[in-house]
């Protein structure tokens, strides 16, 4: 069998090696998902008296974590394990579905958990910083070594956030975006598989001829799907790492440029070309992914966790097939920009030493490939084997081919992810868009408007 290894200089160069392992569990600043409801648990220290503790690390540690189509069982193991290597420390778990917003109060009132898992929606990386929310870990973080000795940092896949050179979370998963479709149907009416825009929409007009569906389908309940799986790879694509920076940073007249200008244009044909299902917007992403797997669409743009969050619903002659999301020009390569999912430490920790040794604790291999094997998905630590794992499926095997190939993909990176005070608005314009309420002009005119309020003017 061929090895995939997780390596860091060939991110660097512009690829990026996604272990085949990769990610089939649904995250993403996204939405509530599959999972259990909200709880609070307290792990009272049942392993007290094994031997191993560290004195320096005691008192209560009050961790948050989103569970979605990644499950819990992962982060059930490592507190386990975290527990029995610090005995003296009590600990307290939020995790849930729902449970960004069961602790809203608890950060607006300045009295957070230690740790954070940031996913789901109603969290924002971003905003959590501009809130003033987060703690600070660059000087941490910089003296931070792996197992080897080597320093984490130089570890990781893909680098922290950085916030004008500032460091406030660490990115745990490494996810990415893109366009899912149906390889069994496909190979059997003979349809195409997009290579970029021009061959999208052709194949699109031949299923809405064939089948009188409606091609494409996202979920409309949050336009953000829309916005992160298709737009951001296409603005990729068209103007680079800069055009993404000054996107998630509200530069004035980011939405006038001519290259985001013709990317949204690209939208327009979608919609007027009556490929967007005329319903998402109603649709929540379970709904929609849902009558993807029901053959009711032909695509739809959602993360790697969606093969994992739906598998008790896929038709037996349902087989996943995946594509960067092809907004590109023709003769352009697909483009993707990595989704990360991170661990920070809130500003007001009341145990920022029991905190600080518990993210430290979480990056090692034996979790990362504890991850791969809970979630199917893989953590953003490079160096990690999983080529023998016979439980991979063929997609990933085929889009992580893809994904290291230069000559198909291309890698852009953001400095950091949009803010939900400037997403929200957009991703709500953006919605009038799709559904055809609103003319591009003036979608352009509301996310000037959106950016112009973000900066504070």
């Amino acid at each position: 069998m061929k090895k995939y290894f997780l390596n860091k200089p060939a991110l660097m160069a512009g690829t990026v090696l996604l272990s085949v392992g990769l990610l089939a569990a649904c995250g993403g600043d996204n939405e509530e998902a599959g999972g259990q409801g909200g709880n609070d648990q307290e792990n009272n220290g049942s392993n007290n008296d094994a031997s191993g503790g560290n004195g320096d690390i005691s008192g209560e540690l009050e961790i948050q974590y989103f569970v979605g189509g990644y499950g819990d069982s992962w982060w059930k193991e490592v507190i386990e394990d975290f527990q029995a290597e610090y005995p003296d420390v009590t600990i307290v778990e939020h995790a849930g579905p729902n449970i960004n917003d069961e602790m809203r109060s608890r950060w607006v009132s300045d009295d957070p958990p230690d740790v954070v898992y940031i996913d789901g929606a109603g969290s924002s990386e971003t905003q959590m910083v501009d809130d003033g929310q987060l703690m600070n870990l660059t000087d941490w973080i910089n003296d931070v070594d792996s197992e080897d000795g080597s320093p984490l940092l130089d570890n990781l896949i893909v680098e922290p956030a950085s916030y004008d050179g500032e460091i406030y979370s660490i990115p745990l998963v490494f996810d990415t975006w893109g366009t899912w479709y149906n390889r069994a149907k496909f190979e059997e009416e003979g349809y195409e598989v997009p290579s970029d825009f021009d061959s999208y929409m052709d194949t699109m007009g031949e299923i809405q001829d064939n089948e009188d569906i409606s091609p494409f389908v996202t979920t409309g309940e949050h336009p953000y799907y829309f916005l992160r799986g298709v737009l951001t790879p296409a603005f990729g694509a068209a103007g680079g790492d800069e055009l993404l920076a000054d996107i998630v940073r509200g530069e004035e007249g980011v939405w006038e440029r001519d290259e985001v200008v013709e990317t949204m244009e690209k939208v327009v044909q979608m919609q007027e070309e009556g490929y967007i299902d005329d319903g998402f917007g109603a649709f929540n992403h379970t709904q929609s992914q849902m009558n993807f797997l029901l053959g009711d669409n032909a695509f739809i743009p959602v993360g790697f966790w969606l093969p994992n969050e739906m598998a008790n619903d896929v038709p037996d002659d349902f087989e996943f097939g995946f594509i960067p999301s092809p907004l590109q020009d023709a003769g352009e390569p697909f483009a993707i920009v990595p989704d990360l999912r991170p661990l920070a430490i809130a500003e007001n920790a009341e145990n920022p030493e029991a905190a600080k040794a518990f993210v430290e604790f979480v990056f090692t291999q034996e979790y990362a490939t504890a991850f791969s094997e809970h979630t199917g998905a893989i953590m953003n630590l490079e160096g990690v084997d999983l080529s023998e794992n016979e439980n991979v499926p063929p997609y990933l095997i085929e889009a992580n081919d893809m994904i290291n190939d230069p000559d198909q993909v291309q890698i852009y990176h953001r400095p950091h992810p949009m803010s939900a005070d400037l997403e929200t608005p957009i991703g709500n314009s953006l919605l009038s868009l799709m559904l055809g309420n609103k003319s591009l002009d003036e979608f352009i005119e509301e996310a000037e408007n959106a950016t112009a309020d973000y900066r504070g003017e």
